[in-house]
């Protein structure tokens, strides 16, 4: 398995192709029901960490946050670009290095942003990063997998066919790890590419101890996009709510 498989497939528009020609309404209604939660004050500053093409980054700023997007992507970032206000602004970033310091009120990494990386150091590292970016008594939420949902519900195989593009699909677990290949099938291609996706099966326990370790305490956590309760094995999605506490 590619050690950085990231950098390339999230450089791909065949990632964004397969991952996002979704549902924007549910992402829309997700953001509305966090703000509502949360109730930041008109013009709290915000970070967006792996921020993508900046659909989230987007959606907050038109609520009239000060919003940052940051992704190692640079076509994510490029892309992003043309949505820049004097309140929306996009930087090409690795999560794993300092950015700016007690800057941010919130910080947000959505849709299973995280666990990508090859060691526990550098998730730490990740962590770390944007606990020092939040002022004291930021909130920092995270939106991940919920590791034994996702165990029982994996498809081992799938094919899906968008926009005239095949993608065949197989997934695996193993102990530690969640993976992915993609074969996309396109006849502009002389031959398929395929591309890789491996992420950690962080638990709530998990990233209690993280979190811990950087000064966040988890104050709230929710099992799906609607705020429902956390089951550890019902609930779709790991939701946590947390807290700069030092």
């Amino acid at each position: 398995m590619q050690q950085a498989w990231f950098k390339d497939w999230f450089n791909s528009p065949y990632y964004h192709l397969l991952y996002f020609k979704r549902d924007e309404t549910e992402a829309a209604a997700f953001i509305d029901k966090l703000i509502n939660y949360l109730q930041p004050l008109q013009g709290a500053k915000m970070l967006d960490v792996a921020c993508g093409k900046g659909r989230h980054s987007l959606q907050l700023a038109n609520k009239g946050f000060d919003v940052t997007g940051i992704d190692l992507s640079i076509d994510s970032i490029n892309h992003a670009l043309q949505f820049e206000t004097g309140n929306l602004h996009f930087m090409k970033h690795d999560m794993r290095l300092p950015f700016w310091i007690r800057y941010f009120d919130y910080a947000f990494n959505f849709f299973t942003s995280f666990g990508y990386f090859s060691t526990q150091r550098e998730h730490d590292n990740a962590i770390h990063s944007i606990a020092t970016s939040l002022k004291n008594g930021g909130t920092f939420v995270m939106d991940y997998l919920n590791v034994h949902f996702s165990e029982d519900h994996t498809v081992h195989h799938t094919e899906k066919e968008i926009e005239g593009i095949n993608f065949v699909i197989t997934k695996w677990y193993d102990e530690n790890f969640f993976y992915k290949k993609i074969v996309v099938e396109d006849e502009a291609l002389s031959e398929p590419l395929e591309y890789s996706e491996k992420v950690a099966k962080f638990s709530l326990g998990d990233f209690t101890e993280m979190f811990a370790y950087q000064g966040i305490q988890i104050q709230e956590v929710f099992g799906d996009y609607q705020f429902g309760h956390y089951n550890v094995k019902s609930s779709p999605r790991l939701i946590m709510i947390a807290k700069k506490v030092k």
